[in-house]
């Protein structure tokens, strides 16, 4: 019989929780020790930082991003030691570098270090933009249709970022842009226009200082070939190489996430089962968009993983 071959998701920002991968830290000598790597590098104690912080706080982007990579590699290490290994790999934004950590492309240490200073620039690059921004769902509206209006519309900083179902798009914009285009979407037949619990309107040219700053930090880290399956945000294609995965890593903060040119790409490469490896189950529901027959189960805590493993 085939092996059933694995894919890893791994989510990003807005996916945070007080309190998320205590469980896992709880479980396994493996995860507490990387709870104590993220502390010594993020120069704070992780795990009283998830315990005590508020909404508020973890949705600052410099705090937000390390926690849930920090919660994303949990739940990874916790599927591997039991038993449950991936044949392939991906992350949805923010989501993407544990996805490098967990194909070899760059180690835990580099990892958290990148996402320390990625957080850090993108949180100052926020004080740039006069009367805040953010991100927000198009719910019920067709990609194309979302791209037409806002090609007619042309709504000054206001952007597409996230391609996420065919039932489901992201934009990205200054707070005016994004009251502006909520009232024009709800008169064009949107269903829901959802603002997102995310600080800044990511993978939008209204984050490029933060990649002009970011670009010399990545430049000295070592990003290796990857040995499993590692699929990209910016292209939905498979990454190949450690030099395009660097090349990659800065395009991907301005760049629009294609999370359905990357699902037909893992669909099309022959996996069996997705498991969403981190908090929440934001990536399931996207999934279920595809109308796939693959399924996707949430793999962000013990009870999930004890459950995909028949322990439950």
């Amino acid at each position: 019989m085939r092996k059933t071959k694995r894919i890893f998701l791994f989510p990003g920002q807005g996916t945070q929780y007080t309190g998320m991968a205590l469980d896992l830290w709880d479980a396994s000598d493996g995860v507490r020790n990387l709870f104590a790597l993220a502390s010594e590098i993020y120069d704070m104690d992780m795990k009283a930082l998830v315990v005590k912080a508020d909404a508020e706080t973890l949705k600052r982007v410099d705090i937000s991003q390390f926690t849930v990579t920090l919660a994303n590699l949990s739940a990874a290490y916790f599927m591997k030691e039991q038993g449950i290994v991936p044949d392939g790999v991906a992350g949805f934004s923010l989501g993407e570098y544990a996805a490098l950590v967990t194909s070899g492309v760059i180690s835990a240490e580099d990892c958290f270090r990148l996402v320390r200073t990625r957080g850090m620039v993108m949180q100052e690059s926020l004080n740039d933009i006069e009367g805040g921004a953010g991100m927000a769902a198009v719910i019920g509206l067709a990609p194309y249709m979302v791209i037409t209006l806002l090609a007619e519309w042309d709504i000054d900083e206001l952007f597409v970022a996230n391609f996420n179902s065919n039932r489901q798009i992201v934009v990205s914009g200054t707070t005016s842009a994004l009251a502006s285009a909520e009232t024009l979407f709800m008169e064009n037949g949107a269903k829901r226009f959802l603002w997102l619990s995310v600080a800044g309107p990511f993978h939008s040219p209204l984050m490029q200082s933060a990649t002009e700053q970011f670009a010399s930090v990545l430049e000295n880290v070592s990003f290796n070939d990857p040995y499993l399956p590692l699929y990209s945000n910016v292209t939905g294609n498979r990454i190949t190489s450690g030099a395009d995965a660097k090349r990659l890593a800065l395009l991907h903060i301005t760049s629009p996430v294609r999370w359905i040119d990357e699902e037909v790409s893992i669909i099309a490469d022959g996996f069996d089962v997705a498991f969403e490896t981190g908090p929440g189950r934001t990536l399931a529901g996207l999934w279920r968009d595809m109308d796939s027959a693959v399924p996707c189960s949430a793999a962000g805590t013990v009870r999930d993983i004890l459950i995909i493993n028949g322990e439950y």
